[in-house]
């Protein structure tokens, strides 16, 4: 005890990661204990600058996520509050409502089975017949739809931004972690890419693209391995023909939702994204390679079990990838007037997807502790959407840890 005492903590939690589950966990954190003292490292010079800030802004209702799951609980909790606490600082949102659209005869029993879903996941949903899309989206053809009025789109970015001046927390930006000694008795010292040590009494490992290798510095084995997926995305030169947001109906096997039209709250229309795999953790274009990262992708049993077990689906992906008129083959399926002309090229986003070592893709979110460390494994979309409630959670366990750790 007399050792723990001369140990001087720059901070009780010290928080890695600075995108919107870092930043929502540090606000949770002084919401819930004022007092707290919170540190957020991040290596970027700025907040949100990978799965939060390149995605397509979507506040997701939760109506594909498995009853009782923590992403159904949490995403339709979270809509709710995100609309709330956008209207409440400023921040631009709009609450659209979507389409999920049939366009094949075997989509039907799937687009049924979303419908009953939704509901047991107490979200409003209106059927449609090919006939009445039109009154939604002019321009849209199906045959048949649902609608669901709770999606909607804002600025995640500014939320993170938000989010971190809101919290009280000290934001390190342009901290990168190399390395973390882990004292079960003592607390976490964590030194950065500059050679600075910043001491905390607890970790919190919100990483996103690296949570699993900051489990592992830190000492926890996560049992899974984040295999980046890229999503291409390409911007409508004719906005005008979409109003809102526009999806096809999912595969029940993927993770994925699909080529999908998002008219976002900049007026603008994206489209996208496809899924490939990436070639490095931040791999947003084919010509970024990483060999040690890909190295690590592919020497993990579950990244050749996927391969093998959905080569068909991912060749579809790759030729998407390639093939900007395939790539509009798919868009026309929902939107039969669109030219490969409309069809501008946009940022691309990378998906921090975890995969277990047997092949089976992590579908719900994870959080795993350690002695003085939380780990958020898992936090692919819908974690933006849900990242007020994914906050909560986890500041609640880094406190309990606090309490625990004395």
């Amino acid at each position: 005890m007399e050792q723990v005492r001369k140990i001087a903590h720059d901070c009780d939690a010290l928080v890695i990661g600075g995108g919107i589950v870092g930043l929502s966990t540090a606000y949770a954190i002084t919401r819930a204990a004022p007092g707290t003292r919170v540190t957020v490292l991040e290596k970027e010079p700025g907040p949100a600058r990978h799965q939060t800030g390149r995605n397509s802004g979507v506040i997701h209702s939760g109506i594909y996520y498995r009853p009782g799951s923590l992403k159904a609980r949490y995403a339709v909790r979270g809509a709710a509050e995100m609309v709330k606490f956008c209207a409440e600082y400023g921040i631009a949102h709009a609450v659209t409502g979507k389409l999920i659209v049939a366009t094949e005869r075997e989509e039907l029993p799937r687009l049924h089975a979303l419908v009953q879903r939704g509901r047991e996941n107490g979200i409003p949903v209106r059927e449609l017949g090919a006939s009445q899309i039109e009154e939604y989206e002019p321009e849209v053809r199906g045959l048949a739809a649902i609608h669901v009025g709770t999606t909607g789109v804002c600025d995640y970015t500014g939320v993170a931004r938000r989010l971190a001046d809101a919290s009280g927390a000290e934001i390190r930006y342009g901290a990168q972690v190399v390395r973390v000694d882990r004292r079960p008795d003592l607390g976490v010292a964590v030194r950065t890419a500059g050679g600075d040590v910043v001491r905390g009494r607890v970790l919190v490992n919100c990483a996103g693209l690296h949570c699993d290798e900051v489990a592992r510095l830190t000492g926890d084995e996560p049992d899974v391995r984040i295999v980046p997926f890229r999503g291409e995305y390409y911007e409508l030169a004719r906005p005008e023909l979409v109003r809102g947001l526009v999806y096809p109906v999912p595969d029940p096997a993927f993770p994925f939702l699909g080529v999908h039209l998002t008219r976002g709250i900049d007026g603008g229309v994206h489209i996208g994204p496809n899924a490939v795999p990436a070639l490095a953790r931040e791999g947003y274009g084919w010509g970024v390679v990483r060999p040690r990262e890909l190295a690590g992708t592919l020497s993990w049993p579950g990244s050749w079990r996927i391969a093998r077990r959905h080569w068909r689906y991912g060749a579809g992906e790759l030729r998407r990838s390639v093939s900007k008129a395939a790539f509009t083959e798919a868009v026309r399926r929902l939107l039969p007037c669109v030219e490969e002309s409309d069809l501008v090229a946009a940022p691309a986003g990378v998906r921090a997807q975890a995969v277990l070592r047997d092949g089976t893709l992590v579908d719900d979110f994870l959080i795993r502790e350690g002695a003085r460390a939380v780990h958020v494994l898992n936090a692919p979309s819908p974690a933006a959407t849900a990242s007020l409630p994914i906050g909560r959670e986890v500041a609640r366990r880094a406190l309990g840890a606090l309490a625990t750790a004395g």
